[in-house]
């Protein structure tokens, strides 16, 4: 395994020496084909087809009912260590504080002529949350439930229904039901994949639609969410995991070699990327790379992605670095600098930025409380993470008094006019006239 290095004068080389990084947002042909069919077979057969589906790729024996029961819940969450419950409702309060502070209020505003004019915000009626398997089941994403169901109940959505792969006996992790089970959620179906994005978006005989589906998913997960959106609202378009790691002489490299692994073993199309002032410390940090990454688990994922999707790179400063790591607007910033809140200011695309040292991207990832589902491939540059604005949507309210309507009334009847729509016009006059 080698993670390269390169060398750059100016951020305006970066574009043509990040060439190799394009393959990432192309990871193949034949998906969207592949996800339409799936949800053309999920809008015409229903819950047959979700069990089709789940038979062929997650349960050989899957067998209805689609819903875990709410004894089913209450006896795995039971099942599940006090510690581990301790763990998954000590990360709940804290993801639950930090999003409370998101949100919003309805406003209003009155005029002198007595009009009052505001916006009004509400939750959505029901989302759909998707929750990955993970290695089939044996490696829960718990996390992944929580930053998608606190946000959403903190918005006051009334109806929240949980979708997850089961596992290759039927069975959904204990562990996910025991997040479930801890959040009050009773709604959860043993449903993964394209198809379970599918029944959320259009519904079936057993599953009644969402307005908003969230949370993270494999390639046919996203695509799925991608051709649905508009039919439903969705988070985002999520691809694969990605850190930068802005660094000066100050940084330990054991450290950043850790860090950057968090993300590579991910999957193979995750990338790392250190930027960095010191050329000392970008080949210690290569030497560091290939001895973590062979210790690993999961060595030959994070091999991969790191030979494939990863570099570092050496810039002239920290102003050039800087300017590149803006470039990339990144999923995960870390400013391992000695003055990262100097730096902070500069920082103007990324998903969610780590200050520090002592700010490791998986303390975000699971504990501190704001979301881990971030904007990836770029897209930082116009879209943020899941929030509780993903489940809340605003209306405007007008209410117009009679001295504004008159005084504004031959105004608004000539734009009416000016646009070629009469009726407009005469709407607004026919409240002129005695």
């Amino acid at each position: 395994m080698t993670c390269r290095i390169l060398t750059l004068q100016h951020e305006q080389e970066w574009p043509q020496l990040a060439q190799w990084l394009q393959g990432r947002h192309n990871p193949g042909n034949g998906v969207e084909s592949a996800v339409n069919d799936i949800i053309a077979a999920v809008r015409q057969k229903g819950d047959d087809a979700l069990v089709e589906y789940t038979r062929n790729f997650d349960c050989p024996d899957f067998a209805p009912p689609l819903r875990v029961t709410e004894q089913e819940i209450a006896r795995a969450a039971a099942s599940v260590t006090i510690e581990s419950r301790e763990i998954i409702s000590a990360a709940a309060t804290n993801i639950r504080t930090f999003h409370e502070a998101q949100v919003e209020k309805s406003w209003f505003l009155t005029r002198p002529d007595g009009s009052i004019l505001g916006q009004q915000v509400t939750s959505v009626d029901a989302a759909g949350l998707y929750v990955p398997g993970g290695q089939g089941g044996n490696t829960p994403l718990v996390s992944s439930l929580l930053m998608s169901a606190i946000p959403a109940q903190v918005a006051g959505v009334p109806r929240l229904a949980v979708f997850t792969p089961p596992r290759k006996d039927g069975s959904v992790n204990p562990h996910i039901l025991a997040a479930a089970h801890l959040l009050d959620i009773e709604e959860v179906y043993r449903v993964g994949g394209a198809w379970a994005i599918a029944a959320m978006a259009y519904g079936t005989q057993t599953i009644k639609p969402v307005d908003v589906i969230a949370g993270p998913g494999n390639i046919f997960v996203t695509t799925a969410k991608r051709l649905v959106q508009g039919t439903v609202g969705i988070d985002m378009i999520a691809g694969p995991s990605e850190v930068l790691v802005l660094a000066d002489s100050s940084a330990n490299p054991a450290w950043l070699a850790a860090d950057m692994l968090s993300q590579a073993e991910h999957d193979a199309l995750a990338s790392a990327i250190c930027i960095t002032d010191d050329p000392r410390l970008a080949d210690a940090l290569q030497q560091e790379l290939k001895k973590q990454c062979a210790a690993l688990p999961r060595a030959t994922t994070a091999a991969r992605a790191l030979e494939d999707w990863s570099a570092i790179v050496v810039t002239p400063n920290l102003t050039v670095a800087v300017a590149v790591a803006n470039m990339v607007a990144p999923e995960h910033l870390e400013l391992c600098t000695r003055d990262p809140w100097g730096v902070l200011p500069h920082i103007h695309h990324a998903g969610a930025v780590f200050m520090g040292q002592h700010s490791p991207e998986p303390v975000g990832d699971y504990f501190a409380g704001p979301n881990h589902v971030l904007p990836t491939l770029g897209t930082a540059r116009f879209s943020s993470a899941l929030s509780v604005q993903t489940f809340c949507k605003k209306t405007s309210i007008v209410a117009a008094s009679q001295t504004f309507l008159q005084q504004n009334m031959q105004s608004i009847a000539a734009l009416a006019r000016l646009e070629g729509l009469e009726a407009h016009a005469r709407s607004v006059e026919a409240r002129g006239k005695k």
